[in-house]
């Protein structure tokens, strides 16, 4: 089995703190991506994990963004940011290549904080659209983990209703999705192997959004058509709380 996990941290250090990094070690994993990392390149050795390649992306901004992959198989590539100022002075994207697969860590923007925000993030999902057309040509196997910041359908967040009209599933975002699992042809590996509801990601701080399940499904792991037959086995881990999001892990057969 190939076993993937991914982590939206809320910050490397914090999610050192909480034992992330005691608990991953123990999961056999043969690659892992995490986003959020808010640290900067030299602050990273300490977050190393024996047994595997590290590979990381760095908002320029410090304490702020950032992405990385930790693999067990030796990449034949490393590729680090897409091209547009967004996604590569906010550390949004990191890649690698397997040979017959890659897998990628990505982090889409928030749009929650204002509307200069939501505009930059409908800006990253246009420019990211035309990137997905490329990498679907390419007749290569993709594994895309990451935090997507967009609950696709009503099933992927508890108070659907009251948030028709919030950055993260707002109908423009929410359409997106559709043509990423409809007109790209890519496949939500999750709902593969399961297709039950009150299955989320992230909690609110607000309230007791987490100890009541009031969440959403905002972290994928995102497949080309080709793997959607392999997908095994999914599992969101709640044991331990390492950030206001959940691991998801993935297991696929190759």
């Amino acid at each position: 089995m190939f076993r993937v996990i991914t982590l939206n941290l809320n910050g490397i250090r914090s999610a050192a703190k909480k034992g992330f990094f005691d608990w991953v070690q123990q999961q056999q994993a043969d690659v892992i991506c995490v986003q959020e990392l808010k640290a900067q390149s030299a602050q990273l050795a300490p977050f190393q994990l024996a047994g595997y390649h590290a590979y990381f992306h760095c908002a320029e901004k410090k304490g702020y963004s950032g992405v990385g992959i930790y693999t067990r198989h030796l990449p034949q590539d490393i590729i680090t940011g897409l091209g547009w100022e967004v996604a590569d002075q906010e550390g949004r994207y990191v890649e690698i290549d397997l040979g017959t697969l890659s897998v990628v860590s990505l982090y889409l923007p928030s749009g929650t904080s204002g509307e200069h925000r939501q505009a930059v993030k409908f800006d990253f999902l246009d420019r990211y659209a035309q990137h997905l057309d490329a990498l679907s040509q390419r007749h290569h196997d993709y594994i895309i983990c990451g935090d997507w910041n967009i609950a696709h359908k009503p099933i992927d967040l508890k108070n659907w209703r009251s948030n028709q009209k919030n950055s993260g599933f707002l109908p423009e975002e929410r359409a997106w999705m559709d043509n990423l699992f409809g007109g790209h042809g890519f496949v939500d590996a999750f709902r593969q192997v399961c297709l039950e509801a009150d299955q989320y990601t992230w909690w609110s701080h607000r309230g007791r959004a987490r100890e009541n399940n009031v969440g959403w499904r905002i972290d994928y792991q995102v497949i080309t058509p080709g793997l959607a037959n392999k997908v095994k086995s999914a599992a969101i881990y709640r044991e331990q709380w390492f950030s206001d999001h959940a691991p998801l892990i993935m297991e696929y057969e190759l």
